[in-house]
């Protein structure tokens, strides 16, 4: 039997591509998310009582990875792309039916007669996911304080320094960026979006990001201590050549 899947809405966020999305919702606080229902979907009336929930589960597709099929094996970034285990072991995005399921922390509501409004602290999702259902976390039921994780018992520990060059932070100041455009591009970046193979290792190579709509080129370095860290070299807007 197959089932047809609708989207109810559909994400947006500063994410322009897989490359920068951080691998869980809530490891860059400083962005925002939010879902945008469409018809016959954008009802006001879906969305009584949502405030009585802090968080909700929201179940979308893996869009831009649909193309590429799935594998019955897969290399998780934790174990730094160096062991295969069972797609069902991991969190993939490249999985059968490219289905994802995101907790979200509620940060407010629009409750526009056309085009209802969900707006989340943080998010792990390209910008235009779409989106298939939304169900409220319960604490008693979907949290289990006994429950194993395995090889990803704990949050990632990547933090890298962030730095500017001159001339990337004139570009900067010339696009205006705001103050939680800056935090965003900076956990972004601190968390060292490469391969995991290759995190807290120096490379030659130039990088890019497409956050909000600017390009972002960086490098990682070593500092006299032989400590790698992030530098940005150049920002763009997204429209520029």
């Amino acid at each position: 039997m197959q089932h047809t899947l609708e989207p109810i809405g559909y994400i947006r966020s500063p994410y322009q591509q897989k490359f920068s999305v951080p691998r869980q919702p809530s490891l860059v606080s400083a962005t925002t998310s939010s879902v945008e229902f469409v018809a016959p979907f954008n009802q006001v009336e879906m969305l009584d009582e949502v405030e009585q929930f802090s968080h909700f589960w929201l179940i979308f597709a893996f869009h831009q990875n649909i193309k590429a099929g799935w594998k019955p094996k897969v290399r998780p970034p934790r174990l730094g792309g160096n062991k295969k285990v069972g797609v069902l072991a991991s969190r993939s995005s490249f999985r059968p039916n490219h289905l994802g399921l995101s907790l979200m922390e509620l940060s407010r509501v629009e409750r526009n007669p056309s085009q209802p409004i969900l707006h989340f602290k943080g998010g792990d999702l390209v910008n235009g996911t779409p989106v298939f259902d939304i169900k409220p976390y319960l604490p008693y039921a979907d949290s289990v304080s006994h429950a194993h994780a395995g090889y990803a018992k704990s949050a990632p520990q990547t933090q890298l320094t962030v730095v500017w060059t001159e001339p990337a932070h004139q570009q900067a100041s010339k696009l205006k960026l705001s103050e939680q455009q800056y935090s965003v591009i900076k956990q972004v970046l601190a968390q060292d979006p490469r391969p995991a193979y290759k995190q807290l290792q120096q490379d030659d190579k130039e990088y890019g990001v497409a956050l909000y709509q600017f390009n972002i080129r960086w490098r990682i370095k070593l500092d006299p201590q032989h400590i790698p860290f992030i530098e940005i070299v150049a920002i763009s807007h997204a429209t520029q050549p």
